[in-house]
């Protein structure tokens, strides 16, 4: 909307709000758009750790410069012909193509962290809420059998709402078949490190998110399977405040540590080293 156009005052100033302020979905707080972007989208006042894009997530992780992208071909496909009220599966995932610029929920890659080379895979809750399809999981079984292939680390970080519904029993396979190549990497003793960022439920917290060697969760991220309305209309039960947060899994023992956002990379590192040293 031009400037000029607007109908009155009121609406010139709710402009200029939107223009300056980011209203945090933590404790909706107001924070200046510029200090939201400086800190990484980690609110100020509590902390809490927004989404942010593949490309800001290999920006922060990966040495710059050294990141190559793999099996970048691969996007989506739809072998059912899925439509539903909101229109054709296909004319969605061609949206989700063309505001992401990525051709799945996930890009996969390798580069260096600190100097030490890994395959990375990212996902990127833009793209049709992180949904694990079957391109999306054929992008991360091989990345797992590049990292096995080359013996390199392997980092995959979640974003996701889970399986994605278009594919059908499709996508449902994609948990047990990523799950059986780093499994691979387990038994040549190639490290998996996964990071679990907000949110990751579903299909995908119920495979490949929870089986690394080390699982780190960004603060205050929702991890689980099942929504909590769900689970409580299910068991007749009213859920602690904190179920199905980071902290509430690291009590329990379902992570092995929670680590800020700006910290996450030098952590890796340190993991990293621990393993060359072996």
């Amino acid at each position: 909307m031009g400037w000029f156009n607007l109908k009155s005052q009121s609406e010139r100033r709710q402009v200029e709000r939107e223009d300056l302020w980011t209203v945090c979905p933590g404790c909706k707080a107001h924070v200046f758009r510029e200090e939201w972007s400086k800190g990484l989208n980690v609110c100020p006042k509590c902390g809490f750790h927004d989404r942010i894009t593949f490309q800001q997530r290999i920006d922060l992780l990966i040495d710059g410069g050294t990141f190559d992208e793999l099996n970048a071909h691969i996007g989506t496909s739809d072998p059912l012909r899925f439509s539903d009220a909101k229109g054709p599966y296909a004319e969605k995932s061609a949206a989700a193509q063309k505001e992401t610029g990525m051709r799945e929920a996930v890009v996969t890659g390798r580069g260096r962290i600190h100097g030490t080379p890994v395959v990375v895979a990212i996902m990127d809750f833009r793209f049709l809420g992180g949904s694990l399809g079957s391109g999306t999981g054929e992008k991360i079984l091989l990345s797992a059998e590049y990292a096995l292939k080359h013996r390199l680390p392997c980092v995959i970080v979640s974003a996701s709402g889970g399986a994605r519904m278009h594919e059908g029993i499709l996508s449902l396979m994609q948990m047990a078949k990523t799950c059986a190549g780093l499994s691979r990497l387990h038994r040549a003793g190639v490290p998996y490190i996964s990071i679990l960022t907000h949110p990751t439920t579903g299909g995908v917290s119920a495979s490949y998110a929870m089986v690394g060697d080390v699982n780190i969760a960004e603060p205050g991220v929702m991890i689980g399977f099942a929504g909590r309305r769900v689970i409580e209309q299910t068991i007749k039960q009213k859920l602690p405040d904190d179920f199905q947060t980071a902290e509430y899994l690291l009590a329990h023992g379902f992570i092995d540590c929670i680590a800020k956002r700006a910290e996450m990379k030098d952590l890796l590192h340190r993991i990293l080293a621990y393993w060359n040293r072996k």
